[in-house]
C-alpha cells in the first residue's frame, strides 16, 4: 500500500498501468479507490491510472476537525508533485469533480485535460438540504437507515427496478462495514462541500474539458453541468440517457467510452 503524507496527515493512493498518458481519478463523496477496481483492468491497459482516497475516505487518514475542499485540492497537488506527474488528465465525479474544478482553477498548468462528471460548480440550497439529510442519517450510525436516506436519489428508477438483488446486497454491506469513524469522516466531507462555489472562477479554465451529465441525475441535475459548460469555453458536454447520478456504475460502457475517447482525441482539431 502506498501513502503520501501532507502536513502530518497520510493519504492513500494507487498507481495502475504504465501508459504514457496519466489519468488521475478523484472520488465521489461515498467512494474510495476500491470503487474503481472493476474498471482498472481496462483503464490500465491504455493509461497510467492514479487513484486517490481523499482525507476522510477509504484508507486515508480520518481527521478530527472540519475543513474546506481546499485541503483536498492541496492533497492532489502534493500527490502529483511527489509522483512527478506532469500534464495529466484529471477526472472527478460528483464531489471529486468539485475538487477537480478548484484544482484546475489554481493549478491549471499541471493539467492537459479535465473530465467533470455528474458535478456542480455551486452547492445550491437544494443540494445543501440533501447534504443536511445525509448528515442527519449518518449521525444515527445505522447502516440501513443511512442507505435508505442516501442511495435511492443516487440511482435512476430503471436501475433501481432492474438491480434489486445488487442494491439489497449493498444495503447489507452498509450495515456491516461502516463504523462510527467512517460516518464522522463522511459528515466532515459533506460539510467541506457546503461552501463550494466556483461559478465566477471556472471561466479561467482553458484546457480541453469533458463534461458528463445524466438525464435522471437528481443530486446534480443537467442544469448544473450546462452551467459549467457555458463557463468553460473549451469544453464538450455529453449527456448519458436513462441514467442517474452514479453514471460510471449505471452506464459503464457509455461512461468509459466517452472518457477514453476524449482522453485520446480531446485535444485534436479537425478540418472537415
Amino acid at each position: 500500500m502506498s501513502f503520501i503524507e501532507v502536513n502530518h496527515n497520510k493519504a492513500y493512493y494507487e498507481v495502475h498501468g504504465e501508459g504514457e498518458t496519466s489519468l488521475v481519478i478523484l472520488n465521489g463523496i461515498m467512494m474510495s479507490s476500491a470503487s474503481w477496481q472493476p474498471f482498472m483492468g481496462m483503464l490500465s491497459k491504455q493509461f497510467k491510472v492514479v487513484l486517490l482516497d481523499f482525507y476522510d475516505q477509504g484508507k486515508s487518514e480520518y481527521l478530527e476537525t472540519t475543513y474546506t475542499q481546499d485541503l483536498q485540492v492541496e492533497l492532489v497537488k502534493e500527490l502529483l508533485t511527489a509522483l512527478d506527474l506532469k500534464q495529466v488528465t484529471l477526472m472527478g465525479i460528483s464531489y471529486g469533480g468539485e475538487v477537480a474544478m478548484k484544482f484546475a482553477v489554481k493549478y491549471q498548468q499541471m493539467l492537459s485535460k479535465l473530465v467533470l462528471a455528474n458535478t456542480t460548480a455551486y452547492t445550491n440550497q437544494q443540494l445543501k438540504a440533501i447534504g443536511d439529510s445525509w448528515i442527519y442519517s449518518a449521525k444515527t450510525y445505522d447502516g440501513k437507515q443511512f442507505f435508505k436516506a442516501t442511495i435511492p436519489p443516487i440511482y435512476s428508477s430503471e436501475f433501481y427496478e432492474s438491480r434489486v438483488a445488487w442494491l439489497d446486497a449493498r444495503e447489507k454491506l452498509f450495515d456491516k462495514v461502516f463504523d462510527e469513524k467512517w460516518y464522522e469522516g463522511f459528515i466532515r466531507l459533506v460539510i467541506s462541500a457546503e461552501t463550494h462555489d466556483v461559478r465566477d472562477q471556472i471561466n479561467v479554465i482553458n484546457i480541453p474539458t469533458l463534461i458528463i451529465g445524466a438525464d435522471e441525475d437528481i443530486i446534480t441535475p443537467l442544469s448544473c453541468q450546462e452551467q459549467i459548460h457555458q463557463e468553460i469555453k473549451n469544453s464538450r458536454f455529453v449527456v448519458i440517457k436513462h441514467c442517474g447520478h452514479a453514471s460510471m456504475y449505471e452506464k459503464p460502457i457509455e461512461f468509459f467510452s466517452t472518457v477514453m475517447g476524449f482522453v485520446t482525441v480531446g485535444h485534436e482539431h479537425f478540418v472537415i
